[in-house]
């Protein structure tokens, strides 16, 4: 996949380049960063080195992940990053996101959700859009929520980051539920609810 630039309203999610290290170093300085996602901990310089220089660029050439920096359309400091993932069922994959402490509260993480669903369900093809976070992780929740994921429940042991299984809360985002047609045709469930 070519590298590709989104814009929003408010934003500009770009792929991340070298020169995003220092504030992709500065963001993950921050301890719920830390605790909530799977960046290393501590985090170190080199650390967003071979995030922005390799690990990146190459998710974009392998077609794999798709990382994006998210900026202030009208210029700023990164007001954090959004990746899609490629997961093993085909025509699924999982967003994952952090933002900067800074930045928090004021929708951008939400917008920027919302934009990369739609170019996934577009560009990529995607039928299925999962979330996944640690339970206890209410801002990646309320954001998964605000932007239209559906809860599908907890999953025990889902999650490994820094030598631990943590048990996550799952939801997915479909196509239809932005409106937009699928790649393949979806069959939901009958409601057996009381049909018993």
């Amino acid at each position: 996949m070519e590298p590709t630039a989104l814009t929003t309203e408010r934003l500009l999610m770009r792929p991340f380049a070298p020169e995003d290290a220092d504030a992709a170093y500065t963001a993950c300085q921050d301890p719920e960063i830390q605790r909530w996602t799977i960046v290393p901990s501590p985090y170190t310089r080199a650390d967003a080195e071979l995030f922005t220089r390799k690990l990146s660029p190459s998710g974009w050439q392998d077609d794999t992940a798709y990382n994006f920096a998210v900026l202030l359309r009208d210029g700023g400091p990164l007001v954090g990053a959004l990746g899609i993932n490629r997961c093993g069922l085909p025509g699924t994959y999982e967003v994952g996101f952090w933002t900067a402490k800074e930045h928090r509260g004021t929708g951008f993480t939400t917008e920027a959700v919302l934009a990369a669903a739609r170019w996934a369900f577009t560009a990529l093809g995607a039928d299925r859009l999962e979330w996944r976070a640690e339970i206890g992780n209410e801002p990646s929740r309320s954001v998964a929520l605000r932007a239209g994921f559906r809860m599908e429940g907890d999953q025990r042991s889902a999650l490994f980051n820094k030598g631990i299984r943590r048990d996550t809360w799952t939801g997915a985002l479909l196509p239809a539920d932005l409106g937009l047609p699928g790649t393949h045709p979806h069959r939901p469930a009958p409601d057996v609810r009381g049909a018993l």
